[in-house]
């Protein structure tokens, strides 16, 4: 073997080394729920890996971590199913439930079975193929026969293996179904809400958007994910008994879904599905009922199918959570970044166990998509704990005395003109100084996340803006015991306890003020990102959009928006009055860190066995002097410190002619 072989096959060996590495932070964080490294860490092995591929494209396979996430597609081919992807039939009382029960009893002739149970997920189903054990196609479901290869969008999905563990079949097709999680769902609305784009109705709806879409890095960006439930090779099952299949499936990588039971009997599946209706609003995704199967795959064989679904299993179907009602007005609302939100205000109805009176209509494209008049009678569903949507427009219920509803072109709020940019669904009030902004940029500041000010509400806020008492969030920290308690209602105590919680606020720290000060695409992973790299605000204050933009993680439009919010005459203004009134403006730990350069904005890797500190004291030294900790080696490490026994992060420092520093010139570097 000449010197270039050896070097390729040390490549490929550390290739393939990172990808099992890779591969199993995966499987902790998705099968196991536990993490044994950081985000940072972890996208830093990613990283590593994609600049070796990059670098040795002839060692890149299609199983290989990096891939889940595709360029842009053309379209996408047509893929038919070796075995039709049927719907189920439905039942929607325990009676056709029943129903069902005798015919399968009927059907199996005095032989012994019992029913597999699961949660019927609300979401798009697909079918994955995998050859010799990697994933080669991803399909929709279509028209049951043929659907859209989806593969590139499918390997974003960090639950789906790309490479299956263990033994299996040549041929192995997984059936699941893919979904958004309601999390998920609302932190991606609020922010396109922020950013003035146009927001969704439901999780659903927008998980097969998603898997629709051309370019897989906005897939990976919406965090799909799936829950496998049915398992073939070719057109055989795999296994003796359906429920064998879910263990297997977890064997070999995949996540399958927690709640699901062996019923004997009609009654055990009553029991389940009650069991389940109880805690359907407790789950992170939406259900809409629970699927029932025969257990036995011998007997699914002989059951069969209709020429729609197959005899073995059928769906339970809960209680839909719609209704209709009368639409009495629709108000617009003011956000703190200016969006006019329309609110329905509807005519009372019980949905779900509880009494509805408003529901989100989002912006002025959704009104005229449902073609909602004043007086309209609507269809409005409630799912989980997701505000009521109005579905559609009941126009066979129109009288005639309904009237159209003319989006308002001034803010409600202050009188000042409300615009919509071109290419933007929302329109914003264009007064800075809107009352309405105002008030809601207090009540974001006091929020627990931010500041945390126990006691300040929205009627105390309303007072406080509407007497003119609070113009910004500095003008908190004015306030005065004998000022609060002077309002209508309010006793000196509870002013006092007021006082104090505005005063307590001032100890929150850097990552929270960043965040309470509402930055635009500044939430709480940025704001903790930024603080940690600037230590203070003055800091991040001098940064340039370049020198922000290079740090990891932070892109472009985070960039911009933070040096803008720094470069406004009125911004610095509250800053300046925020740190004079006492405001910690820095962040927690070493006295040092404001000024210790060595260390600021500088990425370490720590290898070998340290004496003088464990790996996770050495570590939050590091951060709390501003640097950051990867687990890989590269080009853009700034220092490797080398403790006993380094390996092989030494050697590859040494090459690299990264700085490396012994644990003794470390804890000289600290001081």
């Amino acid at each position: 073997m000449n010197l270039f072989e050896h070097a390729e096959d040390n490549i490929k060996n550390e290739i393939e080394n990172l990808r099992a590495e890779i591969n199993r932070h995966n499987e902790l964080y998705y099968q196991k729920n536990e993490i044994e490294i950081s985000d940072v860490e972890f996208d830093a092995l990613l990283a590593e890996l994609k600049r070796l591929e990059e670098e040795n494209p002839q060692f890149i396979t299609p199983d290989s971590p990096t891939q889940r996430v595709g360029g842009r597609a053309e379209g996408f081919k047509p893929f038919t199913h070796r075995v039709p992807l049927m719907s189920l039939d439905n039942s929607y009382s325990l009676e056709d439930l029943k129903a069902f029960d005798e015919r399968c009893r009927k059907l199996a002739d005095g032989r012994e079975f019992d029913y597999v149970a699961e949660l019927k997920i609300d979401g798009l189903s697909v079918a994955l193929h995998y050859e010799n054990g990697v994933l080669i196609a991803g399909a929709t479901r279509g028209d049951g026969q043929t659907g859209d290869d989806v593969l590139s969008n499918v390997k974003t999905i960090r639950t789906i293996p790309l490479k299956l563990n263990g033994d299996f079949p040549k041929s192995v097709e997984v059936r699941g179904e893919v979904y958004m999680a309601r999390s998920v769902f609302e932190k991606i609305n609020a922010e396109l809400e922020m950013q003035g784009e146009k927001t969704y109705a439901n999780p659903r709806n927008f998980a097969s958007g998603t898997l629709r879409q051309l370019d897989a890095s906005i897939v990976a960006s919406r965090k799909l994910d799936i829950f496998p439930y049915d398992l073939l090779s070719g057109a055989s099952k795999l296994f003796a008994t359906h429920w064998e299949s879910f263990l297997w499936l977890e064997e070999k990588g995949f996540t399958t879904n927690p709640n699901r039971a062996l019923c004997k009997n009609f009654d055990e599946l009553a029991a389940f599905i009650e069991k389940m209706q109880g805690l359907r609003d407790s789950f992170d995704y939406e259900i809409d009922g629970v699927v029932v199967k025969v257990n036995q795959t011998r007997l699914q064989d002989e059951f069969g199918a209709t020429t729609k679904a197959p005899r073995w299993a059928i769906a339970y179907k809960y209680p839909a959570m719609q209704a209709t009602t009368q639409l009495k007005d629709i108000e617009v609302q003011v956000g703190r970044t200016g969006a006019l939100t329309p609110v329905a205000h509807l005519i009372p109805v019980l949905l779900a166990g509880t009494t509805v009176a408003r529901a989100s209509l989002h912006n002025e494209d959704e009104i005229k998509r449902l073609g909602l008049k004043i007086k309209d009678w609507v269809l409005i569903e409630k799912s989980g704990e997701i505000i009521p949507q109005i579905l559609q427009v009941i126009e066979s219920k129109r009288t005639g005395v309904e009237t159209d509803y003319e989006f308002p072109t001034s803010c409600p709020a202050c009188g000042e003109d409300a615009i919509r940019p071109v290419g933007e669904a929302v329109t914003r009030c264009s007064n800075p100084d809107c009352p309405a902004k105002v008030k809601a940029r207090i009540l974001y500041f006091a929020s627990r996340k931010a500041m945390d000010i126990e006691g300040l509400g929205d009627v105390l806020v309303n007072t406080l803006v509407d007497l003119r008492m609070v113009k910004n969030v500095a003008d908190l920290y004015d306030l005065k015991v004998e000022e609060i308690s002077a309002l209508e209602r309010k006793a000196e105590k509870s002013a006092s306890k007021l006082i104090e919680q505005i005063e307590n606020s001032k100890q929150r720290g850097l990552q929270r003020l960043l965040y309470g000060l509402d930055i635009r695409h500044v939430g709480e992973r940025y704001a903790k990102i930024l603080a940690r790299h600037y230590r203070n605000i003055e800091n991040l204050a001098n940064a340039s959009v370049e020198q922000l933009d290079d740090i990891h993680e932070i892109g472009s439009a985070v960039a911009e928006s933070v040096y803008r919010f720094f470069r406004n005459p009125k911004n610095l203004e509250v800053v300046e009055r925020l740190k004079l009134a006492g405001v910690k403006t820095e962040i927690d730990g070493n006295a040092n860190a404001q000024t210790n350069e060595n260390f600021n904005g500088k990425t370490f890797v720590l290898t070998g066995k340290l004496e003088q500190f464990t790996r996770d004291e050495a570590a939050k030294l590091i951060e709390d002097l501003g640097g950051r900790v990867s687990s890989s080696v590269s080009k853009k490490t700034d220092y490797v410190v080398a403790g006993a026994d380094a390996g092989s992060k030494l050697t590859k420092a040494e090459s690299l002619g990264v700085k490396v520093l012994s644990e003794d010139e470390f804890r000289e570097m600290i001081g």
